[in-house]
C-alpha cells in the first residue's frame, strides 16, 4: 500500500494554463507568489498548479485570468502537487492524465483565436441563433413520396 499525504479538507488544487505570446509561465509565477498569501504556487512548463483553501485558491485564478483573460484557462486538478498516488517521480514515466493535458494544449490556441474572434464582433450585428423547436417538422406524405422515389 502507498503512503500519501492527506489532504486539508477545503484544499482545492488548479492548473492555470496560458497560451500567450505576451505572457509566459514564469510571468504567471511571479504575479502568483505576489498574490498567494499561503496558497501553494507551482510552476511548471504550461503554467502554475495552484493548492489552497478554496476560496484562496479562487482568489488567485481570477487575479491571474486579468492578466490575459482569452489566454489564460483554469482546469480543477484532483491530487496537490507532490501526492504520491499521482506523482511521476513515485510511479515511472507520465503520470496519469499527462497525455489528455498534452491534446488539450494542441486545442487552446483555437479557443483563444475564438475568444479574441468574439471580442472584435459588433453584438448588434451577430444572428441570434435559430431556435431548434421554430423548424417545421417534414410532412408525412412528403417523406413518403421521398421514399417511393429512391425505390424507383
Amino acid at each position: 500500500m502507498t503512503e500519501y499525504t492527506p489532504v486539508h479538507v477545503g484544499s482545492v488544487t488548479k492548473y492555470v494554463v496560458v497560451e500567450s505570446f505576451e505572457i509566459t509561465p514564469a510571468d504567471l509565477a511571479i504575479r502568483g507568489y505576489e498574490i498567494s498569501n499561503g496558497a501553494m504556487i507551482k510552476e511548471t512548463c504550461f503554467g502554475l498548479v495552484v493548492n489552497g483553501k478554496e476560496e484562496d485558491v479562487n482568489r488567485i485564478v481570477t487575479e491571474l485570468r486579468k492578466m490575459d483573460p482569452d489566454h489564460i484557462f483554469v482546469k480543477d486538478r484532483g491530487f496537490p502537487p507532490g501526492d504520491s498516488r499521482r506523482c511521476r517521480a513515485n510511479l515511472g514515466g507520465a503520470r496519469p492524465g499527462y497525455h489528455g493535458m498534452e491534446y488539450e494544449m494542441t486545442v487552446i490556441p483555437y479557443v483563444s483565436h475564438g475568444l479574441e474572434e468574439l471580442k472584435k464582433q459588433d453584438v448588434a450585428t451577430v444572428p441570434a441563433p435559430e431556435n431548434p423547436l421554430d423548424k417545421k417538422v417534414l410532412d408525412i406524405t412528403m417523406l413518403k413520396k421521398l421514399i417511393d422515389a429512391q425505390e424507383s
